[in-house]
């Protein structure tokens, strides 16, 4: 069939909704369908629910994930890498531009007030985060709200994402929902495992340990981008120490006011770990394994993508991802809430996006941000 617009046209499509596209990985996939299948007729209602069912099934950020298959539908590899480029290209070129602000006025007054008032609606934003993630995908299964409440709590315990017990969790609920027959399904497996590799074996240089960090960092993102956050704090800040407590929760607060992915948030982090090489590299390395667990397994998913083993293990590692998100909310809060004024800020944010559901997230954090250069001002 041939397709009712060229592939320029798709390009400049996610180059603008990359630009633009603000609410989080739900929110853009909500845009992709109302655009391209509602409004323009780009794309089938069936071959976008086989591409959301796709990146909602496989590791990687579920917008990003879905901007890939949608360029494959008609124009294949070609399409599915330009169209991954094009949307995250614009918020990619937004954090290098932030981290190089930030970098040369880190140390200003003015910077710290403003990111006292982020901080602490960062925190607001990620528990509302969870709190909806939980809802959605737990529901009364007492199987996933056990591993969800294990992941939590060894988050909370040891401060940093623990990958073998997500990988177990997946396994638990995939030997108990749907017992394999040791067939080719087993296959989908093998990457994660031999994502474990320590860093340290590979190489002692700088760089490639980034690269490889975010490389495993890329292949453990389920569905929602925050899942990122807990593996990252874990090797950002607790194992190699490229950046502190404050640093880290800036670079998430820089994801929540740029467009595009929320994953994005490892450019500024690679960019002040290695300057415009190691956002570079942390980028790549980030959004590799998504396009790989595209474009690969995309041919044959109309045959097997609804395989009852794959749907048991992603449901066991999402459970896991989103005690683990929990885990890091406690976690975060502890060292970010640091007075009453913090935490009312936090809990006001909550507040507001519990009542206002329509209500978009970067202008809670401008607001947050001048509020917290009025705090420090005057009080």
């Amino acid at each position: 069939m041939v397709p009712k617009y060229k592939l320029k046209d798709l390009v400049l499509y996610f180059l603008k909704l990359g630009a633009i596209g603000f609410g989080g990985p739900v929110a853009l996939v909500g845009y992709m369908h109302r655009d391209l299948v509602e409004k323009r007729k780009w794309i089938s209602e069936e071959d976008y629910k086989e591409g959301l069912a796709l990146a909602q099934l496989a590791p990687g950020p579920l917008a990003a994930q879905l901007a890939i298959y949608i360029g494959y539908i008609h124009f294949r590899i070609l399409g599915a890498t330009v169209a991954g480029i094009a949307f995250v290209l614009p918020s990619f070129f937004m954090v290098i531009g932030l981290g190089y602000a930030y970098v040369k006025a880190g140390g200003l007054p003015w910077m710290q007030a403003v990111f006292y008032g982020i901080g602490a609606a960062v925190i607001g934003i990620i528990a509302v985060s969870s709190y909806k993630l939980t809802r959605k995908n737990l529901g009364r299964d007492a199987l996933l709200w056990m591993i969800a409440v294990v992941l939590a709590i060894s988050t909370v315990v040891t401060e940093r994402e623990v990958l073998w017990l997500i990988i177990i969790s997946g396994i638990v609920v995939w030997l108990y929902k749907s017992p394999p027959r040791f067939g080719s399904a087993k296959a989908i497996f093998l990457a994660p495992i031999l994502l474990q590799i320590t860093t340290s074996q590979v190489s002692n240089s700088k760089l490639i340990q980034l690269g490889w960090f975010f490389l495993k960092a890329g292949a453990f993102v389920f569905g929602s981008g925050l899942a990122i956050v807990p593996f990252l704090y874990g090797g950002v800040v607790k194992e190699y120490h490229w950046l502190n407590e404050q640093q880290f929760m800036d670079a998430v607060a820089v994801a929540m006011i740029t467009p595009g992915p929320v994953v994005i948030t490892v450019g500024f982090i690679g960019y002040l770990v290695g300057g415009l090489e190691g956002a570079t590299i942390a980028a790549l390395a980030t959004f590799l394994p998504c396009y790989l667990f595209t474009i690969i397994p995309a041919p044959y998913f109309k045959k097997y993508g609804k395989h009852p083993s794959i749907k048991a293990f992603v449901d066991g590692v999402t459970a896991a991802a989103i005690g683990a998100i929990v885990g890091a909310v406690v976690v975060l809060a502890k060292r970010q809430i640091t007075d009453l004024i913090s935490a009312s800020i936090a809990l006001g944010i909550i507040l507001l996006l519990l009542r206002f559901k329509k209500i978009q997230e970067p202008f809670l954090i401008i607001a947050a941000a001048i509020l917290g250069i009025l705090i420090k001002r005057y009080l």
